[in-house]
C-alpha cells in the first residue's frame, strides 16, 4: 500500500512554470512562459474547448519526447531537496551528468555529485521513497525502461500494469481513468461525464522561451466544487500555437482521507530540437502522509540541455 500510494503521489505531480502551491523554498527559478492575455472567446481562433480536450487525451508526442532522448547525448542538472515538518531544508542532492549512448549502450558520466543532510539511511538507501522513484524514473539509475518501450504506458497487461506503469500513465495520458488506485481511480478521468461537471476551462495566449507563440489551456476546479469531489485541482497544458504540439503540462493534485494525505504539483516542459520534441525541464513539489509512516516532503528541479544527436 505504501509503495502504491507513493508512486501515485510522485507521479502526478507534473507541470508548468506557474507558482507552486506549497509555500516553501522552490528550486525552480527558470521562468519560461509569459502570458500575454486571457482569451475570452477561443472560438475567435477557430478553436473550442473540445479541440483542446481531444488533443490532450489523444496525444502521444509528449511520451515519445522522452523516448527520443535515447538518440541524443545531453547534459542534465538535477537538484533535489527534502524538508522537515516545518518545511525547512534538511537534505540536498545535486547531480550534473552527461548522458550518452556509446555503441548503443546508455552511459551516464558524473561531472558533479554532492549530497548533504538527511539523504540516506544507514543501509545506504534513500531516506525518502519519493527520491528513490525520482532516481528510477528520471536518472535511469536502475536500468529503467523509461525511454525504451515503444508502446504507451498502460497499453500492456500483466507486469506492465504494475505501479510504475500507472505512474507513467498518469504523467503521459492525463484525463483518463487509471484503474487500481484505491478510492480515487475514477477521479483521474476529469473529462469524463461524471467528473466534467466539477471543472471550468480557461484559455490564454502567451510566449514560451521568449519566441514560441503558445496557447495555455487550463482545467481548474470550480469554486463551488467540494475538495473531496476531485483529486486533480488543476491540469494545465501548453500548446504550440503554430503546430498544436503539446510543449508543457502542469498538474496540481491534492487529496486527503483516513488512508492518505497528499499535496503535489509537477511540471514538465519540452522543446523542439532539429524537428524532434525533447524534455528540457521537470519540476516537482510534493508532500504525502500515510498513517504510521514517515511523512515525505521533497522538491526537484531537473534541467536537460545541450542535446546532440548521436
Amino acid at each position: 500500500m505504501k509503495n502504491h500510494l507513493l508512486l501515485f503521489s510522485f507521479l502526478f505531480s507534473a507541470f508548468s512554470t506557474f507558482a507552486q502551491q506549497i509555500q516553501r523554498f522552490n528550486p525552480d527559478t527558470i521562468r519560461t512562459i509569459t502570458i500575454d492575455t486571457p482569451v475570452a472567446n477561443i472560438r475567435s481562433h477557430k478553436l473550442n474547448a473540445q479541440d483542446f480536450i481531444d488533443a490532450v487525451v489523444a496525444d502521444t508526442s509528449f511520451y515519445k519526447a522522452f523516448q527520443n532522448m535515447k538518440r541524443y547525448a545531453f547534459t542534465a542538472e538535477n537538484r533535489i531537496y527534502t524538508y522537515d515538518k516545518k518545511n525547512k531544508v534538511n537534505g540536498k542532492i545535486y547531480r550534473k551528468l552527461i548522458h550518452s549512448n556509446e555503441k548503443g549502450a546508455h552511459k551516464i558520466t558524473y561531472v558533479a555529485k554532492q549530497d548533504t543532510g538527511a539523504v540516506y539511511k544507514k543501509n545506504g538507501k534513500y531516506q525518502l521513497y519519493t527520491v528513490e522513484m525520482f532516481d528510477y524514473i528520471f536518472m535511469n539509475a536502475y536500468n529503467s525502461d523509461f525511454i525504451k518501450t515503444d508502446g504507451l504506458p498502460g497499453d500492456n497487461k500483466g507486469k506492465n500494469e504494475g505501479y510504475k506503469a500507472k505512474l507513467k500513465q498518469l504523467i503521459f495520458t492525463p484525463g483518463r481513468k487509471i484503474s487500481g488506485i484505491p478510492f480515487i481511480s475514477g477521479k483521474t478521468e476529469i473529462f469524463g461525464p461524471d467528473m466534467r461537471q466539477f471543472y471550468r476551462y480557461e484559455f490564454a495566449r502567451g510566449t514560451y522561451v521568449d519566441s514560441i507563440p503558445v496557447y495555455r489551456f487550463k482545467v481548474i476546479k470550480k469554486p463551488s466544487t467540494a475538495d473531496d469531489d476531485v483529486m486533480i485541482k488543476e491540469l494545465t497544458t501548453i500548446f504550440d500555437a503554430r503546430t498544436f504540439q503539446i510543449l508543457g503540462r502542469y498538474v496540481d493534485m491534492k487529496y486527503s482521507n483516513m488512508l492518505f494525505d497528499f499535496n503535489v504539483q509537477m511540471n514538465i516542459e519540452l522543446n523542439n530540437f532539429g524537428g524532434e520534441l525533447l524534455p528540457t525541464k521537470i519540476t516537482y513539489q510534493g508532500n504525502w502522509d500515510i498513517p504510521f509512516k514517515k511523512e515525505e516532503r521533497a522538491s526537484f528541479l531537473i534541467v536537460h540541455k545541450d542535446y546532440k544527436r548521436e
